[in-house]
């Protein structure tokens, strides 16, 4: 699911251990869920300032999902 995709591409790019980059993918129906997780000390990186790229993450998902007819729900762990 390119979903997937584009969360591992943006979470690698920020991070600076990219090996303990892990995504977890639950397709109920039209919903999506997915869990981003990183090494500890990755996180805040990956949720920035005031929680700035966690929320454009979360906006590019949005519109990913919306073109394939989905709902997509997005946290860090």
């Amino acid at each position: 699911m390119a979903m997937k995709e584009l969360v591992e591409y943006i979470a690698k790019a920020l991070v600076e251990d990219p090996a303990q980059v892990h995504i977890s993918e639950v397709v109920t129906g039209a919903n999506v869920h997915l869990e981003l997780m990183v090494a500890p000390d990755d996180r805040g990186r990956v949720i920035g300032q005031n929680g700035r790229i966690a929320n454009a993450i979360r906006s590019l998902l949005w519109v990913a999902a919306a073109q394939e007819g989905h709902r997509v729900t997005f946290d860090i762990v």
